[in-house]
């Protein structure tokens, strides 16, 4: 018996669309129990605790790859990310279930492995690397292989995330996006991405809110959100380091320098007179990534 621990994860990151994404300390975790025979899941909604569980295709998509019969198995979720919220709740399932059944077999792949075999199965890295590996990173992936580097973001900056009640799924989200874009568009944002990144190390804070435009993802998918044009203006105009859409939303993620409690207090005051129900939620980057700990019956939540 043992409990995986994944993080949230917030990816795009503004103009760094399926490339960057940093993890936090706001976790999914899942206990996994070998059992002679059949399927049993707890802790999750019940329309999840079927064979359609994502974290368990997973397992037995792993299961196949490594060629193995499995026995039964016993998932118990404790969860704590939204789910199609925009914070990496489906990458968390595929690393655990992928993760899960690894350890099944003997922990036989290599974290390199893994990170391929779940970026394939997510269709991009930026949510599943910071996952895995924690801390902020850019990922691409190539012929199969998933490439990335770990990103120093500058201690003076804090992560606030604003979570509405409703919920936006990937599919719906990614089905605005255009199938070609504008070349200029494309330059403009390997110029904001080079500039995000180095704005985030050197904590250059003007730097840091020119470079969260973008022209690739989140002018197609500001319709589907409700205020989300009045929250991004709004904190443009104010103190704040910068906002983004955080992955396929509808979280949206605003940039703080540490010791700024008056914009905060200011944004709670703006939020409140929003229909959404938005909550804002404090976040601290993780830097470990996906943990694995060993368990007996009394540890269990």
């Amino acid at each position: 018996m043992f409990e995986i621990k994944v993080p949230a994860t917030s990816a795009n990151m503004g103009p760094g669309l399926d490339t960057l994404g940093v993890a936090f300390k706001l976790y999914n975790r899942f206990i996994v129990e070998e059992i002679e025979t059949g399927f049993e899941i707890f802790g999750c909604d019940e329309k999840f605790r079927n064979s359609d569980n994502l974290v368990y295709k997973l397992m037995l998509k792993t299961f196949e790859k490594l060629g193995i019969v499995p026995k039964g198995v016993r998932l118990t979720f404790k969860t704590d990310l939204p789910v199609m919220g925009g914070l990496g709740s489906s990458a968390t399932c595929i690393l655990a279930g992928i993760t899960a059944a690894n350890m099944l077999c003997g922990d036989v792949l290599t974290k390199q492995e893994v990170l391929n075999f779940a970026c394939v199965i997510e269709g991009h890295p930026d949510n599943v690397t910071p996952a895995l590996v924690g801390g902020m990173t850019a990922s691409i992936m190539n012929e199969g292989v998933t490439h990335y580097n770990k990103i120093p973001i500058s201690g003076g900056i804090k992560f606030c995330a604003l979570i509405p009640k409703f919920q936006l799924s990937t599919e719906d989200s990614r089905a605005v996006l255009p199938q070609t874009i504008p070349f200029k568009d494309g330059v403009y944002n390997v110029g904001m991405v080079s500039m995000l990144i180095a704005a985030l190390v050197n904590g250059d804070y003007k730097g840091i809110k020119l470079a969260c435009n973008d022209k690739l993802h989140q002018p197609y998918r500001t319709s589907l959100i409700e205020n989300y044009s009045d929250i991004t203006s709004f904190v443009q105009d104010s103190e704040a380091l910068g906002v983004y859409l955080s992955g396929a939303g509808p979280t949206i993620m605003v940039m703080l320098k540490k010791d700024d409690n008056n914009t905060l207090e200011k944004l709670k005051k703006f939020l409140k007179c929003l229909s959404g129900n938005w909550e804002i939620l404090n976040l601290e980057i993780d830097e470990e990534g996906i943990q694995i700990r060993g368990l007996t019956p009394g540890d269990i939540w």
